[in-house]
């Protein structure tokens, strides 16, 4: 089974086709690139990409896997937006998990031989306002506190609290002397074949698509306008 993989919610727009069989994910194609700015530019040529690589036509798809966030509005709306077209344009269903699982998969079952991490782990990414979008998860990637968005000072009292031992993600790099945590380097975003392994039970199984519920954790910065203003006072 052929499953495209995107995630946008983060500054790397990442596009990947993963097969999924009864015991295996194994990546077939992939891209990513980082740039905060061009998520809209850049998804559709990588889905593009990843097919011809791997000889593949969008109807040979048999489902679509994106990255729910948490991450900024504009950028992760792009990855969410193309993945439920392209369900619904090829009557395939389309299947979320939320971005930051895929780093905490990945930390807590690495590939290429890598040592897996001691846990517990903190898993963050830059939400900017000098803020991060975090969550924390055990020896076997379960989740144990959030997502959610925070300073980095109180993401740190957070993680000594739940006897966090290392991070990874963008995040954790950037504000590594407030966290207190060493990062993982390699590690700064959602890598594909996690997400595609967090999604491959529901893939094997045929289960119906999800909605695709953005995970936000902040209002945004547009709101409108209460009433209108006088022209003349």
């Amino acid at each position: 089974m052929l499953v495209l993989v995107l995630d946008s919610s983060t500054p790397a727009v990442t596009a990947a086709l993963a097969e999924v069989t009864a015991d295996t994910v194994a990546l077939r194609g992939e891209r990513s690139v980082v740039d905060a700015r061009a998520h809209g530019e850049l998804l559709a040529p990588q889905v593009s990409e990843v097919l011809a690589e791997a000889g593949a036509r969008p109807a040979d798809l048999t489902a679509v896997v994106a990255g729910v966030g948490p991450g900024p509005f504009t950028g992760l709306r792009v990855g969410l937006v193309t993945a439920a077209s392209m369900g619904q344009v090829l009557g395939i269903p389309t299947y979320g998990v939320p971005s930051l699982d895929a780093i905490g998969h990945a930390a807590t079952h690495p590939r290429s031989g890598a040592v897996p991490e001691v846990g517990p782990v903190l898993a963050a990414t830059d939400a900017r306002r000098r803020e991060i979008y975090w969550a924390v998860y055990d020896l076997a990637g379960e989740r144990l506190a959030g997502p959610e968005v925070d300073t980095p000072a109180a993401v740190a009292e957070r993680a000594r609290d739940l006897g966090v031992r290392v991070a990874v993600g963008e995040g954790a790099r950037r504000y590594a002397d407030i966290l207190g945590l060493p990062p993982r380097a390699g590690l700064d975003y959602p890598p594909p074949y996690a997400l595609a392994e967090l999604a491959a039970e529901r893939v094997r199984a045929g289960a119906p698509g999800d909605p695709l519920t953005p995970l936000y954790l902040r209002r945004p910065d547009a709101v409108a306008a209460a009433g209108r203003k006088p022209v003349l006072q």
